[in-house]
């Protein structure tokens, strides 16, 4: 009988995907999968047009609820009534339905902006 080790070390054995470890961690925090955070993050713009993306920004994405982030009332109340249509949108792009709901609130908008705790 020959002795071989279970497997090649490390350094020998072929790259593994980070996907399903990302996704565990997602699902273990509440998160979207990456798969879905990733076009709502990174094409909002696109999904809800720059007049839109100029005012407002996605905050989160926890537990199927996406908290946007607008820099005015008024902006705000338009999302809120905007809503089914925005939902609409994030859903054609991510094509899961992680997203069930769109909750609209009043903050600085921008990377590292103040919101209040509702």
């Amino acid at each position: 009988m020959t002795w071989r080790p279970s497997k090649p070390p490390r350094s020998e054995q072929p790259p593994q995907s980070l996907r399903p470890s990302l996704d565990r961690i997602a699902a273990r925090l509440g998160l979207a999968p990456p798969a879905v955070l990733g076009p709502v993050f990174a094409r909002w713009e696109e999904l809800v047009g720059a007049d839109i993306a100029a005012h407002a920004r996605p905050r989160s994405l926890r537990d199927g609820v996406l908290v946007v982030v607008a820099d005015h009332p008024a902006w705000a109340t338009s999302l809120r009534l905007l809503a089914g249509d925005l939902l609409a949108r994030v859903r054609e792009a991510t094509g899961d339905d992680a997203v069930r709901e769109l909750v609209v609130r009043v903050g600085e908008p921008g990377p590292g902006g103040r919101e209040p705790r509702l």
